[in-house]
């Protein structure tokens, strides 16, 4: 597997992150707080987590066809980028499964 498909899922995985925490923000701010101008806000951050999410559910799937994934653990990944933070735990998780199979040096264990 290429270093770019993983590398491509973590970039959208903290994109999508960042952008559902944003929204979450907004959607206190605009109704449990009523602060004006959370509507604009929670609008146009909802759209772009909409269309990143997007995105993010192809090079995921992608990732998981070329790591040949299980369904369950596929599903169990497109669906972190639902839920608050989420992405970030996930995202640490399948780097760290799949860095040995991309050649990352990084995950090599110190030879003393």
């Amino acid at each position: 597997m290429k270093r770019s498909v993983l590398t491509r899922y973590r970039v959208l995985a903290y994109v999508t992150g960042v952008l559902l925490v944003l929204l979450t923000i907004g959607m206190i701010a605009k109704y449990l707080l009523e602060l004006d101008g959370a509507a604009g806000f929670t609008s146009a951050v909802g759209i772009a987590h909409g269309w990143l999410y997007v995105l993010y559910l192809i090079f995921a799937f992608d990732l998981g066809s070329k790591a040949k994934w299980p369904f369950g653990k596929l599903v169990w990944v497109l669906l972190a980028g639902t839920v608050p933070t989420a992405a970030f735990f996930v995202e640490r998780r399948v780097v760290r499964e799949l860095s040995s199979q991309v050649g990352d040096p990084a995950a090599e264990p110190v030879k003393a």
